[in-house]
């Protein structure tokens, strides 16, 4: 099963909000994975086994994987373009 990795300051409140919106988006285009919240300075423990990461904080380090932006799925504003990535990842 593929993992996506939702990264931000606290991993408490914008991760499991953006967590919750990317596995709904997940179930209705029937994508299974596991959506993880977590902060982002243990980020490097959970990187390891993801297959994307979506970061809600600017800077940090660069990782092998594809990254999103999670302002996106938080906003609204270019959730389509971050949608239809995420879905492409997760279908390869």
């Amino acid at each position: 099963m593929k993992n996506v990795i939702v990264a931000c300051g606290s991993g408490v409140a914008t991760s499991q909000t953006v967590a919750s919106k990317v596995k709904r988006i997940l179930d209705d285009n029937k994508i299974k994975a596991n959506v993880e919240a977590v902060d982002i300075k243990s980020l490097d423990s959970y990187i390891k086994s993801a297959d994307v990461y979506i970061s809600i904080t600017k800077g940090g380090k660069e990782y092998d994987i594809p990254m999103l932006n999670g302002i996106a799925f938080l906003t609204g504003m270019g959730l389509q373009e971050e949608t239809e990535k995420l879905i492409q990842i997760l279908k390869n």
